[in-house]
C-alpha cells in the first residue's frame, strides 16, 4: 500500500527524522556530518525552512523545522 500524502501548508512544524538501514551508522565520520548540515543549510536556503532543533545521532537524526511556505516535500 502507497504512504498517504503528506498535508503541507504554510507555517506549518515538523518532525522529521532518518534513520539507517538496520540500525546502522549513516555517517562514516565528521566529514559526512559537516556535509550533512551543509545540506540541510543549503535545503532552508533555497526553500525558507526553519529549524528550530536538530539532533545528529550515529544511525538517525532529527530536524524540528517549520515551513512558512508550506514545501516540505520541494526541500525534501
Amino acid at each position: 500500500m502507497a504512504r498517504l500524502m503528506r498535508i503541507e501548508y504554510s507555517g506549518a512544524t515538523y518532525h522529521v527524522m532518518g534513520r539507517g538501514n538496520q540500525g546502522k551508522a549513516i555517517y562514516a565520520g565528521d566529514e559526512d556530518r559537516q556535509m550533512w548540515l551543509e545540506t540541510v543549510g543549503e535545503a532552508c536556503d533555497k526553500t525558507g525552512w526553519r529549524v528550530h532543533a536538530f539532533v545528529m545521532m550515529s544511525n538517525h537524526f532529527h530536524l524540528l523545522l517549520e515551513t512558512p511556505e508550506g514545501n516540505l516535500v520541494a526541500g525534501m
